[in-house]
């Protein structure tokens, strides 16, 4: 008997320890001990497409306790059973809930009433546009001119441009343009990354725009009635730093309008359109021009100087020549000693601070490195014009076309400006 009673405590012992047992129905389950293993390592059933409800047979296991291990691997499957309905269920909600998302957001891509598209990772419409735009044979070809930043992009609108597509990266850049003037535009949202890849400067402003090429005469020029009867010709003007610099310098003194040679680079190049500043939106500027046109774009009468800052390969002879109180030939500065035709051209020459701007006047300003061609001389000499002459110290290389150009073209805007003050009070004395 006492035997018997050691013997009972020993199995109750170990039931505490091992955890209660519970009976369920007719089968003893130990549940806390199963429940713990659950947790620990839980189970996973991969059920075949379209046989989500059928029962996977569990391999069998020796054990002491056939009906507990069967009792418990069918609970387990059902379990695993209802997780995989439920988990087909939340997944056919959440994409319900994607899709009506969506369409939510495509409904919201507007500003002001303006439709706008999102750029996908793989549209090549930017890449595209932008790399094709830079060549000036497209250009050319295609009518179309690649414009970047808020600034230059409002004064194309401004004047009169018509935009085709706009790229940009957040629709707070968007809301920077005037979006009256968009409406019939192509919006594109791109990631920043993407303009800041294809743009041409260091830090893009996540804006770029391709227009039609404008036609200068259809423009709308918001300086038009500061202008002076001052043209500005560019012969062979190669270096675009310096053809930007003279078409911001001709815009803010007013020229009336700016002639470019075939020679000169493209000015919709976009080192151009940086260096000019907004300046082929302010004036009619007319490229790529034989010189009949050239004369055509000029007033009747008019009277054409001409400059040239390509320097002189003999600067001794120039020092002596510019202190001589009379001087008499172009020749006489060595301006045009590297272009043979031109040194028998009768052409006077004046410093550039006399009075040379009497009438309408255009002024012709050649390139650093091929000079004034032969047909800018015979231009000037047919209409009794002036070699402009601007001295400096000697030892010093002459002033770049750029800087020539904005000291002339400022002195003809004086001297225009005091013979037009001067005319009324003229007619009123008389």
């Amino acid at each position: 008997m006492a035997a018997y009673t050691r013997g009972m405590i020993c199995v109750i012992s170990m039931i505490e320890r091992h955890g209660f047992l519970t009976t369920r129905g007719c089968v003893t389950v130990e549940s806390k001990r199963y429940v713990r293993g659950l947790r620990r390592k839980p189970v996973r059933v991969l059920f075949p497409e379209n046989e989500t409800g059928k029962v996977v047979k569990a391999p069998q296991i020796q054990s002491d306790e056939p009906k507990i291990q069967r009792e418990t691997r069918g609970r387990i499957i059902s379990a695993a059973t209802e997780h995989h309905e439920e988990k087909n269920s939340v997944r056919t909600r959440t994409d319900a809930q994607s899709a009506t998302k969506h369409a939510f957001t495509v409904t919201k891509n507007e500003v002001d009433g303006l439709r706008y598209e999102r750029a996908s990772p793989g549209d090549k419409r930017l890449a595209r546009l932008v790399s094709v735009a830079r060549s000036r044979t497209f250009r050319d070809h295609q009518g179309k001119i690649l414009l970047e930043g808020r600034r230059l992009i409002c004064d194309a609108l401004d004047a009169g441009a018509k935009p085709q597509t706009v790229f940009f990266s957040t629709v707070d850049r968007l809301r920077e343009l005037p979006l009256d003037k968009l409406r019939r535009a192509t919006l594109v949202k791109v990631k920043f990354e993407d303009i800041k890849l294809w743009s041409d400067v260091v830090a893009p402003q996540g804006v770029i725009a391709i227009f039609s090429r404008p036609d200068p005469s259809q423009l709308n020029f918001a300086s038009k009635g500061h202008s002076v009867p001052l043209s500005l010709i560019c012969d062979n003007i190669r270096d675009p730093g310096n053809l930007g610099t003279m078409l911001r310098c001709a815009a803010a003194a007013g020229c009336h309008n700016v002639l470019l040679t075939k020679g000169c680079v493209d000015v919709w190049e976009p080192k151009v359109l940086r260096a000019a500043m907004g300046a082929h939106f302010r004036l009619p500027i007319y490229p790529s021009l034989d010189w009949d046109d050239v004369e055509n774009h000029l007033p009747k009468p008019v009277t054409v100087h001409v400059a040239d800052s390509s320097g002189s390969p003999n600067r001794s002879r120039e020092v002596e020549v510019n202190v001589s109180p009379e001087p008499s030939k172009a020749g006489d500065y060595g301006w045009v000693s590297t272009r043979p035709n031109c040194k028998n051209m009768e052409v006077d020459t004046k410093l550039y601070y006399d009075s040379w701007a009497q009438s309408p006047t255009a002024l012709v300003i050649g390139g650093e490195t091929h000079g004034l061609s032969l047909e800018a001389v015979q231009l000037a000499e047919k209409t009794d014009g002036h070699r402009l002459f601007i001295p400096v110290v000697p030892d010093v290389d002459s002033l770049n076309s750029a800087m020539a150009a904005s000291i002339l073209l400022f002195e003809g805007r004086k001297q225009l400006l005091k013979l037009l003050f001067q005319l009324p009070h003229q007619h009123l004395h008389k």
